[in-house]
């Protein structure tokens, strides 16, 4: 198989591998030269070849993990040295783009198959990755035709994402787009504007941040995410995170105005239901 990208994901699918006991030979590209270097000693790839055309050549499973925009470049590029026999996946944090795009260059061979694991962390890097990444996270899987999910190399897909403690979702790529908006891409931009006030407020010698505790922290830890990862995040799912920010901002006016009555209190009763949900569906 061949890793293009030996970042975060890309680095830790490898090693997420490699502990399952994975027999196949896996060779990465990554742009720098370090972090090739990096990836070898480290044991996530086993080659590591300086041209993402030698990386994909041969392989039977070619894994695009860079940021969105390189997906969308690499699949144009690519795709005329890579095996018509080979499954082409990407770990792209917004589907409907790429899957559309997929779909203009692809027919069957290769067959390409979007892909989306629900996992990471604030901070990116090859540096961070960690062969448990994905245990106990959904890999969502939006393949570009429902018959699609048939295919023997979708089911030995399918396998490899269970080897790695992950669980897959097949899902329809505008309706993952919509969700992430509100569940991941909403929760990053809230917690980077939050900690972007915060610090105009310290400039300003209006607050002092040595009283800032535990819950602060906590609701802050996302912006510690680069904006290189979500810029393309936001240029190709627009319209749904608007659409998440205008209902954001809607709750937070309807919670102002009701700051000294009871309505409050249904508001903290709302949240708490779905906390449970939450908990309830682990």
């Amino acid at each position: 198989m061949a890793i293009v990208g030996l970042g975060l994901l890309g680095g830790s699918l490898g090693l997420a591998l490699k502990k399952a006991g994975f027999t196949g030979r896996i060779v990465g590209y990554a742009r720098r030269t370090e972090t090739r270097a990096q990836a070898l000693s480290m044991g996530a790839v086993d080659e590591a070849p300086d041209e993402p055309f030698a990386a994909v050549r041969g392989a039977d499973l070619i894994v695009l993990a860079t940021p969105v925009a390189a997906i969308l470049d690499h699949l144009s590029r690519l795709h005329a040295h890579w095996s018509p026999q080979a499954l082409v996946t990407d770990v792209g944090s917004t589907k409907r783009r790429i899957c559309e795009h997929a779909a203009r260059i692809y027919d069957q061979l290769p067959m390409f198959l979007g892909g989306h694991p629900m996992a990471g962390k604030e901070r990116s890097g090859l540096e961070n990755a960690d062969a448990r990444l994905f245990e106990n996270a959904r890999y969502v899987l939006t393949p570009l035709k429902p018959e699609h999910s048939n295919d023997p190399r979708v089911q030995a897909f399918h396998g490899l994402v269970a080897s790695i403690g992950a669980r897959a979702i097949t899902c329809e790529p505008a309706a993952h787009d919509v969700a992430v908006a509100y569940l991941s891409h909403l929760p990053q931009l809230l917690s980077s504007g939050l900690a972007g006030l915060m610090d105009e407020k310290n400039a300003a010698g209006g607050l002092s941040l040595e009283l800032a505790a535990s819950g602060f922290r906590d609701v802050t830890r996302l912006a510690d995410s680069p904006y290189s990862v979500w810029r393309d995040i936001c240029l190709t799912n627009t319209e749904n995170i608007q659409m998440a920010l205008d209902g954001l901002i809607q709750k937070l006016e309807s919670i102002k105005l009701h700051l000294g009555d009871r309505e409050l209190e249904r508001e903290f009763a709302a949240a708490h239901r779905l906390r449970h949900k939450l908990r309830e569906s682990g």
